[in-house]
């Protein structure tokens, strides 16, 4: 059997399991990158996502200039393609994190990324909470703060798991393509010590675990969903 590995995964086996170019380094990469990511930008596509609900002419607070504005901006972010994004915002990088290369810089553009994309999910997730429900909140004298935590995040909990899940999905993704530049992680193992060596038994085992880290964000969001769905 450990002949049968040594031969199919020579390139596999040589890349070894710790140091800077070791496997577990590259999934620990993946991971501080895929974490980090999501906490940044999902509070800021949370802040976007809540205020497009709010100040939507029929929301809570309407609001036309603030509403247009917030839109605005989550299609502008929307429209950029991830790759030209992180080349657009490198000084931005390099005057928060000090360098535009490495697993720390690629927090920046990753969350800066994924931020306009939660935010149409969650709008979308909270668009369908039932305005009755909202409503007679509000006749009773519901604070902003009641009504945003109490009724929209109450109601909504289990499409916003799902919208969450989604989003995960896309940012290991968008984690993998930012490796594949210089940013480390399963990506960067993926391109630059598989497919630009001809190793394709590296490429394969990094795609293989990254599909791992998205079974594992589905099945786990699938079952919160199910299990804080109250309807």
């Amino acid at each position: 059997m450990s002949n049968w590995i040594s031969q199919t995964f020579p390139n596999v086996i040589y890349q070894g399991w710790t140091g800077d170019t070791g496997w577990w380094t590259a999934i620990v990469q993946t991971i501080y990158m895929t974490f980090w990511s999501a906490i940044f930008g999902g509070i800021l596509g949370l802040i976007f996502g809540i205020g497009l609900i709010v100040t939507a002419s029929d929301g809570i607070t309407p609001n036309r200039t603030l509403y247009w504005i917030l839109d605005k901006v989550v299609s502008i972010f929307r429209a950029v393609p991830f790759i030209i994004l992180l080349a657009f915002i490198a000084p931005v990088t390099k005057a928060i994190v000090g360098t535009q290369i490495g697993t720390a810089a690629a927090l920046v553009p990753l969350s800066l990324g994924v931020f306009p994309f939660y935010a149409r999910q969650i709008q979308v997730a909270l668009s369908e909470v039932d305005h009755g429900i909202v409503e007679a909140a509000q006749s009773i004298g519901a604070t902003f703060t009641d009504i945003v935590f109490g009724v929209y995040f109450r109601e909504g909990r289990s499409e916003i798991i799902r919208v969450s899940t989604v989003t995960l999905i896309s940012l290991i993704g968008l984690t993998a393509m930012a490796g594949a530049i210089g940013a480390g992680g399963l990506g960067n193992m993926a391109i630059s010590y598989g497919y630009n060596r001809f190793a394709t038994d590296t490429t394969v085992v990094a795609t293989l675990l990254v599909l791992i880290f998205v079974l594992i964000v589905q099945l786990v969001g699938d079952w919160l969903a199910k299990r804080l769905n109250h309807k």
